[in-house]
């Protein structure tokens, strides 16, 4: 991904998400020049992992197969225990009409997946194998809103704005925005957050690799600098 797409998908995203009446903190606003000065107040952002990730997967193509995300807030977590007594997180993401999350599922993490507004959210849903390379052949049941509903494995549930789902541990998902519906505020509100160790890709995921063609507007949380 260029440095430069990076910069403006966060500029659009600042505006989307104002536009839905989504309010993000001030420090979402911070630049690269700001956290230069930023001192130890804003440790828990560091070490907590808040803010802005983009990525395409590895595809090279973010419109396909890519999602934007800004992580709101986290606890921490070491040795699959929690550091703090905040033991839940919370997302918001901007989903595009046809751009594909892939399918992965978390051995730790349960999360509710919510349309907040915009378009229709796509989200298909199978058991993970005992290998975790592929989808069991068995039925879904799931929480929509708390009710039940059952679904055939990779059968796609699609969320109105103002629905919901709980996804449990293994449970793989694929989501996108409905194609030529408009982009979708999607939110996740789970037990602890950790996309370094507790994301399985079934069928494996590349890389984010940056093209610094530009300096940096914003930095992702990957990027932050120790005070």
């Amino acid at each position: 991904m260029k440095r430069s797409d990076i910069n403006r998908l966060i500029d659009e995203a600042l505006v989307f998400f104002d536009k839905h009446s989504f309010k993000l903190p001030q420090w979402s606003k911070w630049t690269a020049e700001d956290w230069q000065k930023i001192g130890h107040e804003a440790d828990e952002i560091r070490t907590h992992g808040l803010g802005w990730n983009i990525t395409d997967f590895g595809s090279g193509n973010f419109l396909s197969n890519g999602l934007l995300l800004f992580i709101v807030r986290n606890g921490l977590l070491k040795a699959n225990k929690a550091q703090t007594s905040k033991t839940y997180a919370e997302k918001a993401m901007m989903v595009r009409p046809g751009q594909v999350t892939p399918w992965h599922f978390h051995w730790l993490k349960t999360e509710d997946l919510l349309n907040r507004g915009g378009g229709r959210l796509e989200v298909e849903l199978g058991w993970a194998s005992e290998d975790e390379k592929s989808i069991a052949d068995r039925p879904v049941v799931v929480q929509v809103d708390g009710i039940s509903k059952t679904l055939k494995p990779g059968e796609k549930l699609i969320l109105e704005p103002g629905e919901s789902v709980t996804i449990p541990p293994m449970l793989c998902h694929q989501f996108c925005g409905c194609p030529k519906d408009k982009e979708i505020l999607v939110g996740e509100i789970s037990s602890l957050n950790d996309d370094s160790a507790d994301n399985c890709f079934i069928h494996g995921c590349g890389p984010r690799v940056i093209d610094e063609d530009t300096k940096a507007k914003y930095l992702l949380l990957s990027e932050y600098l120790k005070a």
